[in-house]
């Protein structure tokens, strides 16, 4: 694992706004479940302590759930734009969406696919529980 830098970055509206320590090298992940899927998300997973939200950014966020409710969707009030939220797969984590981060930061992506409409058998065969752990 390469060393760990500062990202930033938040919503369309910046109004939400965050910081992440994470590798200039990430590994995102494009899921087809029906929730990534319907917004093109493609995100890389930290674990919880890596990301600080600015403070003044709780005023700015809500949050949808659906089936299990394991998933926290965090977006924008004003823009709707989902920056980060907290993923079925790694509850312990939080999933920044690439194309949320500001520029500048992210020397290379893999891209991994994770197949959330088979959610189980894709956890099973995926690296994917062992992105929010602490290196």
């Amino acid at each position: 694992m390469s060393a760990e830098i500062l990202h930033t970055g938040g919503c369309h509206c910046k109004n939400v706004r965050w910081e992440v320590k994470a590798p200039a090298n990430v590994v995102a992940w494009k899921c087809n479940c029906t929730n990534c899927s319907m917004r093109g998300n493609t995100h890389f997973i930290v674990p919880s302590s890596k990301f600080k939200l600015n403070e003044n950014s709780r005023d700015f966020i809500t949050t949808y759930t659906f089936g299990t409710h394991t998933a926290k969707h965090t977006f924008c009030k004003v823009c709707g734009i989902t920056s980060f939220y907290s993923p079925r797969s790694n509850p312990d984590g939080i999933a920044v969406t690439l194309n949320c981060v500001d520029t500048g930061t992210i020397s290379h992506v893999e891209t991994r696919y994770y197949d959330g409409r088979n959610w189980e058998k894709s956890y099973d065969q995926t690296s994917i529980s062992a992105c929010s752990k602490e290196s």
